[in-house]
């Protein structure tokens, strides 16, 4: 049997499909990050299925576990506190190791917070990079700003309530202060999207935030073009020999030009001949 991996919601019950319950009923395991969590929702729709942890700290000995059920044929499903299991919560190993093993994987499409976030936000949602929580340490949280400060494409982090402030100002120094969107509390009663720079954004979590929050940072801005080395560079390819229009190909595919602006140069400096 396949390991099935279940979303759950985020907030509405609503959002839960007919389909994960369906198969969640049907399962002989159901695989938790936290049973205690994960009890109300399942008696809410009726699922009576036996439970087991499944967290961070026992991660790698309950994939033992659970895989041995797979084998003997026993149907076995995997939820999260809420969300998809392995967007930020425990999952990965388990896949991993029926991949690894030839055991099927079915993963449910389903909730998760970072996708209505980044839609929400109002910022290009295209390409965009997930990266989850930033690292609790100064130094280590640093390293990673720095090496997706060059990036142009939309950032999404996750946010701990208690961490907002220091991780905005962090972000806002490193980035610089981008725009950004702080998205809290998905399809929740109290959801809510705030826009503004990372330095406002900080401000307005001064007084302290609550809820499940995600942070959508637009991406770096492309490199401004190098001055007029670009023209030094059109002049010389004609020098030698290459055709008005390879120049207008080369050269604003190299120095991120538009072939108009490259095109009208080339004009002006025939013009002057």
């Amino acid at each position: 049997m396949p390991l099935a991996v279940i979303p759950t919601p985020v907030g509405n019950l609503e959002d839960m499909s007919p389909r994960a319950v369906r198969m969640l009923k049907e399962a002989d395991v159901i695989a938790c990050e936290d049973t205690r969590t994960s009890l109300p929702l399942l008696r809410h729709f009726g699922i009576s299925s036996r439970l087991v942890s499944y967290h961070a700290h026992n991660e790698k000995g309950r994939s033992e576990h659970l895989l041995a059920l797979l084998a003997e044929g026993k149907k076995v499903a995997l939820v999260s506190d809420a969300g998809t299991p392995g967007i930020s919560d425990p999952g990965w190993e388990i896949v991993l190791r029926c991949i690894a093993g030839g055991v099927d994987v079915t993963v449910l499409p389903g909730p998760t917070a970072f996708v209505p976030a980044l839609v929400l936000s109002g910022l290009q949602p295209h390409p965009f990079l997930f990266h989850g929580f930033l690292p609790d340490k100064q130094g280590e949280r640093e390293k990673v700003l720095l090496d997706l400060a060059p990036l142009q494409c939309t950032l999404v982090f996750y946010v701990s309530p208690h961490k907002a402030e220091k991780h905005l100002r962090h972000a806002a120094d490193l980035l610089g202060n981008r725009r950004a969107a702080l998205v809290r509390e998905i399809s929740k009663v109290y959801e809510e999207a705030r826009r503004g720079t990372l330095a406002e954004l900080a401000d307005s979590v001064a007084e302290g935030i609550r809820g499940e929050i995600v942070l959508v940072v637009e991406g770096a801005s492309p490199p401004e073009p190098d001055g007029d080395r670009w023209k030094e560079a059109a002049l010389a390819m004609l020098s030698e020999g290459l055709s008005s229009r390879e120049v207008v190909k080369i050269v604003s595919k190299e120095y991120g030009l538009s072939k108009n602006d490259v095109k009208s140069f080339l004009f002006a400096e025939k013009a002057e001949d």
